[in-house]
């Protein structure tokens, strides 16, 4: 049955699953989903870290359930994203399953299902991201509707300047009375860049440093952690005033609260890879006296759970929602449970995916990856084992000269150190793991082997593993429609534009030892130019309105009309809604 279960059609899940559980709750729980950027699973207190203090997200783990075996969908953040509120895998999603692309207007969501049973949605900072929404005819983020009007000055540069907290309080105090709401705290924080005084001025000791094992001991690697230690702190605080927020308004028991990363840490061989610390992330969920606190659950799950979970308990069918099949399988067994360690009976195992992350290579290629975590196994495939998987070593420059590549990671510290070292013997270990080419399948026993070291697809005394594992990959594959394994276009992932800078490379050497026929058919559909999927209602060179929005210049100045609060147009919500109206601008500026 456990193995049945993500393919079961969606009315027989909506009748099989609430008979698993004792009754439902008298009323609807809220929702408080909070999301780091950029943060691998060992990285909290509950886990045992001692360099990064993480009191709230310790709390939400000790008064409820800390999951040992989460993993997101995707080790970047926006096909993550995309995953975790729609309940199916990356390759599922089309355009929502890239980076920086569309999204398109059949996706829904499930901040769209909880809007249409009355729920009172809205997010702060980061939403589901980086997408054009509005070029595919959202009138809102995926996440819902914006809460970003309040700043503050924080302690380190490049921290945030949205006061998460405040924001979460605005949006409580402008639901109706007893309605139940959903809110998505998306903190940007730990992501780079970072501010190189932050260790230091945080009092934060770097011989108290945990190192990966994928890293070396080095100074500059142990303060780099530091910096990174000390904006999931930045995170965690908001957590806890967000917590504080809901003891006040008496709220706090009703909310089930979801505590998370999108992908890895931003560390060399972490995020934008298929590796462990790459996909492997914190996840702590309190719901009051309807979960046992002090659970530790090992379960494997993924981000694609959590839509059916809260859809569920929202008391919404998922036949019902109007949307396209769920893939996610409810987590509500593993909540209603009284026990530790492993609930589930039979074999487990999660799935993730990579295409493109950014413009890294040449003609805006990516490196398309597919990943099976078992308790004890993960299995990457590699299905351009030719291109690099960091970014090409070369870019070229506006001028046409050379500059650095491995332009796919997030520059600074520890990832610039490593590109600045590479003729050091000692680092090249690191290295070679980091940017160097991979074969087309990998095999990493985690259990011994989480920094992924050493590959062992290879060794003759897993072959009998390494051909399971294979066979068990596409067969899910297939059975989910992945085009990469069932087409009809297997390159599907590589046409959708990129709405976001492209970079230029050189031609790479292994272009005159590829098909030429599928090259020449490939490269006039990368990145082409699509119009939007759906139209504005009306638009000029100097405004473009939507169903909701009128973006409209005035003077120098861009200014933003909500139409449904403000028919008359008499007040700008540009500070309100800075990430609407900088997508409007950006619909705008490809239609003029």
């Amino acid at each position: 049955m456990t193995r049945l279960l993500p393919y079961l059609t969606p009315i027989l899940l909506a009748v099989l699953l609430p008979a698993c559980r004792p009754d439902p709750p008298a009323a609807r729980p809220n929702i408080l989903i909070a999301i780091s950027d950029d943060q691998s699973w060992p990285h909290a207190g509950a886990y045992g870290a001692r360099f990064v203090t993480t009191p709230h997200f310790d709390r939400v783990a000790r008064e409820g359930i800390l999951f040992t075996g989460a993993f997101a969908p995707s080790p970047g953040c926006a096909p993550s994203r995309s995953a975790l509120v729609t309940g199916r895998y990356p390759w599922q999603n089309a355009h929502a399953g890239n980076h920086a692309s569309l999204w398109p207007q059949a996706y829904q969501t499930f901040p769209d299902w909880l809007t249409a049973a009355g729920y009172h949605v809205g997010f702060t900072g980061k939403g589901v991201a980086p997408f054009q929404w509005a070029m595919g005819g959202r009138e809102t983020n995926p996440a819902g509707p914006e809460y970003n009007l309040h700043k503050l000055e924080p302690p380190f540069d490049h921290i945030s300047r949205i006061d998460y907290a405040a924001n979460f309080r605005d949006f409580l105090a402008q639901r109706s009375p007893g309605q139940p709401f959903c809110f998505w705290y998306g903190a940007t924080e730990p992501h780079r860049a970072y501010d190189a005084r932050a260790g230091a001025q945080a009092g934060k000791d770097p011989a108290g440093v945990t190192i990966p094992p994928f890293l070396p001991d080095l100074d500059t690697v142990r303060e780099d952690l530091l910096r990174y230690a000390t904006e999931i702190e930045w995170f965690d605080r908001h957590l806890g005033d967000m917590l504080a927020a809901l003891e006040a308004a008496g709220e706090l028991d009703n909310t089930l609260i979801i505590v998370t990363s999108d992908n890895g840490m931003p560390f060399p061989a972490a995020k934008a890879n298929g590796y462990e610390y790459g996909i492997h992330v914190p996840l702590a969920i309190r719901w009051g006296a309807e979960i046992a606190p002090q659970r530790q659950v090992d379960d494997l799950v993924s981000f694609v759970d959590i839509a059916p979970t809260l859809l569920e308990l929202a008391g919404i069918a998922p036949a019902k929602t109007g949307g396209l099949p769920i893939t996610g399988r409810s987590l509500t067994d593993l909540f209603y449970s009284q026990e530790n360690g492993w609930l589930r009976a039979g074999p487990q195992a999660v799935y993730a995916s990579r295409e493109r992350h950014s413009s890294s290579r040449w003609a805006n290629l990516g490196y398309p990856q597919r990943m099976l975590r078992t308790p004890r196994w993960l299995y990457i495939r590699n299905y351009h084992p030719e291109r690099w998987p960091a970014g090409a070593p070369l870019q070229l420059l506006d001028d046409g000269q050379p500059g650095h590549g491995f332009t796919d990671v997030d520059w600074g510290g520890t990832d610039s150190y490593f590109i600045y070292h590479q003729a050091d013997s000692a680092m090249a270990p690191y290295i070679a793991q980091a940017f160097g080419k991979r074969p087309a399948e990998q095999l990493f026993d985690v259990r011994a082997d989480p920094g992924c070291r050493q590959n062992r697809s290879g060794d003759p005394a897993l072959a009998d593993t390494l051909a399971t594992l294979r066979q068990q990959m596409t067969t899910f594959l297939q059975e989910t429609e992945d085009p990469r394994e069932v087409g009809p276009d297997p390159d599907l992932f590589e046409t959708f534009p990129r709405y976001s800078p492209i970079r230029r490379f050189p031609e790479p050497d292994w272009v005159d030892g590829v098909d030429s026929a599928w090259l020449a058919q490939l490269l006039p559909r990368i990145g082409q130019d699509e119009r939007p999927l759906q139209q504005p209602q009306a638009a000029g060179p100097d405004f473009l309105r939507t169903s909701r929005w009128l973006v409209q210049r005035q003077g120098q100045q861009w200014v933003l009309f909500d139409l449904q609060t403000d028919p008359e147009r008499k007040t700008d919500v540009s500070d309100r809604y800075p990430h609407t109206r900088s997508q409007l601008l950006r619909w705008h500026d490809r239609l003029h």
